[in-house]
């Protein structure tokens, strides 16, 4: 297949750019950001984009994020229903069976009862007009044609009254609530078929790397690619949707894919793994600085991950045109992971309009070392009592965090045994994506 001119116009500028000699210090030569400023500068990255809105039916908007409040369209229950199996009754007892059948739950509207009289109601029925209470079927006994009770009748017992829940205009949840199984459940009693909300943030994954195998063993200096099957899936559970994951190489073509990308994507994050220090096939500052990207974050001091960074890939127009991002992660997958914790997990839980996660902090069951200047994040298991670290945490390394509920935030200098360090619950660990 022949190239068209702007591939060929594509492959020219790519081929510029990696023969020139990459900027000293993988960061621009500016100092690295602190760990947490890292993420405060990725939520308000998030922040700063105007939110898209749309209207789904309820199946679609698990997961997403209120864009108007949840008002109740009407009385809940719109009319007095029955909260247990047993028998509307009407006035003092004994009461006269009332012959015909039972008052079932859909069933049309019951004749009123008499002074008197008892007829048998099924949870969630419609309450008969002039009944005085419904009495469970364990309270109560039949003998002949008449009703009989075994403990006191207190009026109203056992029946939900009209607007018990709410009333109509009710706010029942407010803009930026999370939708869950339990909203989904609200907004269906409440008399809803579609919601308003925000759309999850469209994510593409961009792998580069010449080094990297798709199935097999390692062999000969080649390893396997283990972030593209990590990195969908946890992205998914961030709340995100992936529209794609492409494989790029280090050598020119892969830079114009890259350029390409960067440029053109329609997704709101471009997230890349490997290519953002500063050797002789990493692509992705000089590619940044081609587009004309704003670097938020340029390298954390945080280990492992220090070379991640943050980039603004466009700005609000009045056209509309959208302002992207890009993420880019480090190639180790530990460190990738840091990534994705440190900058991904902020930025999108911002563009999705969700809250930040509750900060926590448990105590550390051993001492841990620490970096002399820059944070490290530590996998370990929660116990009732104590955040356990886990052995096998090298930025390389995936076997700590495959085994791991969380990330504990290690300042510089380390942990003694017992000190409360903060807790990045795992998306998995911590209720997938709806929390």
């Amino acid at each position: 297949m022949t190239p068209t001119n702007s591939a060929e116009q594509a492959l020219d500028e790519a081929l510029a750019l990696v023969s020139r000699a990459p900027e000293s210090g993988g960061a621009g030569g500016r100092r690295a950001a602190s760990w947490s400023r890292a993420r405060d500068t990725a939520v308000r990255a998030g922040q700063g984009v105007r939110p898209r809105t749309h209207r789904v039916p309820l199946a679609d908007a698990l997961g997403e994020v209120l864009a108007a409040p949840l008002d109740a369209l009407s009385d809940l229950p719109s009319f007095d229903t029955s909260a247990m199996d047993g028998w509307a009754v009407a006035g003092p007892g004994p009461w006269s069976v009332r012959t015909g059948g039972s008052v079932l739950a859909g069933s049309e509207r019951p004749d009123p009862l008499t002074d008197g009289e008892a007829v048998r109601i099924a949870t969630g029925a419609r309450i008969p007009a002039d009944t005085t209470a419904v009495i469970r079927t364990e309270h109560c006994r039949e003998a002949g044609s008449q009703l009989f009770a075994d403990r006191p009748v207190l009026t109203g017992q056992d029946i939900r009254p009209r607007g018990q829940e709410c009333r109509s205009g009710d706010l029942l949840l407010p803009t930026g609530s999370l939708v869950t199984p339990a909203v989904l459940g609200l907004a269906a009693a409440a008399g809803y078929d579609e919601l308003t909300t925000r759309p999850r943030p469209l994510v593409e994954i961009l792998v580069l790397g010449d080094e990297l195998l798709t199935e097999g063993l390692p062999h000969e200096g080649l390893v396997r690619d283990a972030l593209s099957p990590m990195l969908g899936p946890w992205i998914d559970r961030l709340g995100a949707e992936v529209i794609g994951t492409r494989r790029l190489g280090d050598d020119p073509e892969g830079a114009a894919a890259l350029l390409e990308a960067v440029t053109t994507s329609t997704a709101d994050v471009l997230v890349t793994t490997g290519g953002t220090a500063s050797g002789p096939v990493d692509h992705v500052h000089p590619v940044l600085r081609k587009a004309g990207a704003e670097l938020l974050v340029d390298g954390v001091a945080v280990r492992p991950g220090h070379p991640m960074l943050l980039a603004r890939l466009g700005s609000a127009t009045p056209d509309g045109n959208p302002v992207r991002h890009l993420v880019g992660l480090p190639g180790n997958p530990l460190a990738a992971v840091s990534g994705l914790l440190t900058l991904a997990d902020p930025l999108l839980r911002a563009l999705a309009g969700r809250r930040g996660r509750p900060r926590y902090t448990a105590p550390v069951q051993a001492d841990v070392p620490g970096h002399p200047y820059d944070t490290r994040l530590v996998p370990v298991q929660l116990s009732d009592e104590h955040a356990v670290p886990l052995r096998y945490h090298g930025p390389a390394m995936l076997r700590g965090v495959a085994a791991a509920d969380a990330l504990a935030v290690v300042p510089p200098k380390g942990a003694r045994s017992g000190q409360e360090l903060e807790i990045l619950d795992l998306p998995w660990a911590a209720g997938g994506c709806f929390t």
